[in-house]
């Protein structure tokens, strides 16, 4: 009996601690004993508790301070300085939308006091934007004004889910106008006392609601109407699948939806088991990966948002150093859910050449009364081998196939910052991104690359701008990718591009004789080319940021710069004892270097090609073997060839060279 009761008493005790830790949310860190398990992804144990005082750190990004652990109890990583400067300029812009309806203008500090064009996004009853110049609701009475640090009642409600040290929140709360609230969540005890502590630091507690709660659970919680937040961050540490669910459900109607991605490994085909697990689509290992796994996020997010009666509107979708990051509208309405089959495709994508043809999933089409007819859509558009180099297929995705940019809401940001560049510390580099964002084509999915194109046929490499000259010349559009810097973003089918590197290839012909028969490189260059290209320079071929030397693709930032390791409590700080660590596990697969003896012997091992054929001179000087073969040896050993390396030494004599080695 007494054994029953103590059960009974560890179960209720268990039920209510378990209640305590969901509800709480907007409060303190609990009193009791502190909890070993660590944070992931903004879901941990509620009852962390934070360790005596550390050393800390105090870092200055933009306009906000903020002190964290000299220690990796708190995630912090300087290289993503881009991408906080760039969401804070795409929330500012979505602001001016979002209260320009609503007669509010807002005030950017160093902006120029002009008069702004306010656009209408809500409506989607429209394809387009309707511009309306000189709107003001209220006759009579002043426009409103929101600036930086100061509560607006009708402004945007924001969420950033996984906070860490609360520094995107504070900068959001110090550098964006209009907003109403801000709350900065994480599941760690210590994070979020960390983020009071900066709340505190940068004068921002009136803005900046810290909060500790699983990400999802609180996005769960805000799924009404009347709760639901204006903006929502995601940036995690790997994936965000686990939270998209929940984020689509808890932004409001039109509202905006920031999602970074660090998982690239599993996104570029690494994995496409993993990434079908995750995000839904098949990832697959292209040239083209970086905007294929762009394409799949928001596939997945719009995956998602069907499942209750919303569709995503991408405005501006990012593959920047070791990520990705999108930025997407959230609406709701049956109508156009109904379209969201026809925006996604098959990719069926050559193993040999790299050539790919999209398959979409469903099709759209005029029925009459104006309404629009779904059906499925008819396939495959290949056959079982490659028309160009008789090489199979495979088979990735699905993938958004439609426009990952909202070319007018770039517009609006590249203007704001190029107006004012002295707000963010990568002013610079946001510029050069976007400007090649506005100079893609936005109906042509996916690219080559112009080192692939010359690869497979091993010919040697035209200059980008006679490359896109000839496409010009042969009637076709192109672009570059801010995804790669050698892309080739074409609406030439594949033939034409193979004809085009055919002709080149005339004029820098390649030793046939060494190619294979069954190689992608003889059976594309055994076809003459239907059409003539011309590499003649035009002047429309080099893109207007290339012109101007616009910092378009980022250089290394630092050493050592990528994903930092992930957030531990009470983790070792990382000093000269980890960065040894790292330098000695580096390369740690690749075989030892082989000693100069040993690679002589192995060498002697093999019977040498041109002594089998009696044109060898070289005698006892070949490091290949002279020896009669027998017919088992003849079997077992491959011919060589010797290397034509002068001044050689036999091996085994204590020479420090020879034939064959270096």
């Amino acid at each position: 009996m007494s054994h029953a009761r103590t059960v009974l008493r560890l179960t209720l005790s268990l039920r209510f601690a378990g209640r305590l830790c969901s509800a709480r949310f907007m409060e303190g860190p609990p009193q009791g004993p502190a909890s070993p398990p660590a944070m992931e992804n903004g879901t941990a144990p509620c009852g962390e508790k934070r360790p005596p005082d550390t050393q800390e750190t105090t870092v200055t990004e933009g306009s906000a301070k903020i002190a964290f652990p000299s220690a990796n109890e708190v995630f912090y990583n300087p290289v993503q300085e881009f991408n906080r400067d760039l969401t804070c300029a795409v929330i500012t812009e979505f602001a001016r939308i979002h209260l320009g309806a609503k007669g509010i203008q807002i005030k950017v500090p160093g902006e120029k006091e002009v008069q702004k064009v306010v656009v209408d996004l809500s409506e989607q009853e429209e394809d387009k934007a309707v511009l309306k110049e000189g709107a003001d609701p209220a006759p009579g009475n002043q426009p409103q004004t929101a600036t930086v640090g100061e509560i607006c009642e009708e402004g945007l409600r924001v969420l950033e889910g996984l906070a860490a040290s609360g520094l995107r929140s504070i900068r959001f709360a110090r550098e964006v106008p209009g907003l109403r609230s801000v709350v900065a969540n994480d599941a760690s005890a210590r994070a979020v006392d960390l983020i009071r502590h900066n709340v505190q630091l940068n004068e921002v507690a009136h803005l900046v609601q810290p909060s500790q709660a699983d990400a999802r659970m609180l996005m769960y919680q805000h799924q009404r109407v009347s709760d639901r937040f204006d903006v929502i961050d995601l940036d995690p540490y790997g994936s965000p699948a686990a939270f998209l669910d929940a984020a689509v459900q808890a932004v409001s109607e039109g509202g905006l939806l920031c999602v970074t991605c660090t998982d690239m490994a599993v996104l570029a085909g690494n994995s496409g088991e993993t990434c079908y697990s995750k995000y839904g689509a098949m990832a697959l290992k292209s040239r083209a990966c970086h905007e294929m796994a762009l394409r799949i996020v928001l596939h997945s997010l719009d995956l998602r948002a069907n499942c209750y009666q919303r569709f995503v509107v991408p405005l501006l979708s990012i593959s920047a150093d070791f990520y990705i990051r999108v930025f997407v509208r959230v609406f709701t309405g049956q109508a156009k859910v109904k379209a969201s089959a026809s925006k996604q495709a098959l990719v069926f994508q050559c193993v040999g050449c790299g050539a790919f043809h999209l398959q979409r999933l469903g099709k759209a089409s005029g029925a009459p009364g104006g309404r629009v007819k779904f059906s499925a859509a008819c396939g495959p558009p290949v056959a079982p081998e490659c028309e160009h180099c008789g090489q199979r297929h495979q088979l990735g995705g699905p993938l958004w196939v439609e426009p990952i940019h909202d070319l007018d809401f770039v517009g609006r940001v590249l203007e704001a910052v190029s107006t004012n560049p002295g707000r963010f510390h990568t002013s610079e580099r946001i510029r050069g991104v976007l400007s090649v964002v506005t100079e893609e084509l936005p109906d042509v999915p996916l690219y080559y690359t112009l080192d692939q194109l010359s690869s497979t046929i091993h010919c040697s490499t035209p200059s980008l701008l006679q490359l896109r000259s000839a496409l010009l010349h042969a009637g076709f559009r192109v672009s570059l990718s801010h995804a790669c810097k050698n892309a080739v973003k074409t609406d030439a089918p594949a033939s034409a591009l193979w004809d085009i590197m055919r002709c080149w290839e005339k004029q820098c012909p390649v030793k046939r004789e060494r190619l294979s028969e069954t190689s992608p490189a003889f059976r594309i260059l055994n076809v003459e080319p239907r059409l003539q290209a011309n590499f003649t320079i035009r002047d429309d071929a080099n893109p207007s940021s290339r012109q101007r030397g616009l910092k378009r693709f980022q250089a290394n930032p630092e050493a050592n710069w990528g994903p930092r390791p992930r957030a531990r409590p009470g983790g070792k700080a990382v000093g000269e004892a980890m960065e040894d660590r790292r330098r000695l596990l580096q390369n740690k697969r690749k075989e030892p270097a082989e000693d100069l003896a040993q690679r002589a012997a192995r060498l002697k091992t093999f019977p040498c090609k041109r002594f089998k054929k009696g044109t060898c001179q070289r005698g006892d000087q070949c490091c290949y073997s002279h020896r009669p073969l027998t017919p088992e040896a003849t079997a077992e050993a491959a011919p060589t060839d010797c290397p034509q390396t002068p001044n050689q030494k036999p091996p085994g004599s204590g020479a420090t060279s020879g034939p064959g080695v270096d």
